[in-house]
């Protein structure tokens, strides 16, 4: 993945885990759900190791003021459910567009929201040509919600969150460009959802699962 960023695989390692464990409990920990400026400027260099390497964001973003990204991040995640206005809130931040805003509201909100990452929206048909704009956003989430809702119809689990797609999507992407083995032949009880997740139309129950974190 050449994307002019060094990125070795213990700092890669470290990114992932900061943003899949470590800020979404630092999120829900707190009485009024916000983000800070140092969790955003690292947020930030999670989100470059996933897509093309623009220091020029890194920059924008850490020379926000504390207080107001704060404000600005504790304002988004209490206009919820209102996810385009959540957008838009913290799309007022230097640096910050409607992706970067996606990922802030995952890791706080991963049962409304996802990340508006490539490889989940390439794999979801009917979005292409990709555009990053709140209005291409909403159309993105509103695919994701409602596939989230079918896979746990069929999922006896109903764990599924469009946060959790999205990482699915993500996986399988990855997976694919690098040849890399998939579980093609693991057969979970009660069906699963790795078709699901690529498949736009189709009401067939998948018999495939693809566990992801």
């Amino acid at each position: 993945m050449d994307m002019g960023l060094k990125v070795t695989d213990s700092n890669l390692c470290v990114s992932v885990e900061r943003y899949q464990e470590e800020l979404p409990m630092l999120i829900s920990g707190r009485s009024d759900k916000h983000v800070t400026l140092s969790e955003l400027v690292k947020l930030m260099e999670w989100k470059l190791t996933r897509g093309k390497f623009r220091p020029r964001l890194q920059q924008l973003v850490a020379s926000n003021g504390e207080d107001t990204v704060e404000k600005c991040s504790r304002k988004a995640f209490s206009l919820l459910p209102d996810v385009q206005a959540a957008i838009a809130e913290l799309s007022s931040l230097k640096g910050v567009g409607p992706a970067t805003a996606s990922a802030v509201l995952a890791a706080g909100a991963p049962e409304q929201t996802a990340f508006m990452s490539d490889e989940a929206m390439e794999s979801v048909p009917g979005l292409k040509p990709i555009q990053y704009t709140a209005k291409h956003y909403a159309l993105y989430l509103g695919k994701m919600v409602e596939r989230t809702k079918r896979l746990n119809k069929v999922d006896p689990q109903q764990d599924w969150t469009p946060h959790r797609l999205e990482l699915c999507l993500w996986a399988m992407s990855v997976a694919t460009k690098q040849q890399l083995p998939l579980l093609k032949d693991v057969d979970v009880k009660g069906g699963g959802a790795a078709a699901k997740c690529s498949d736009s139309d189709t009401d067939h129950r998948p018999k495939k699962k693809l566990k992801t974190k």
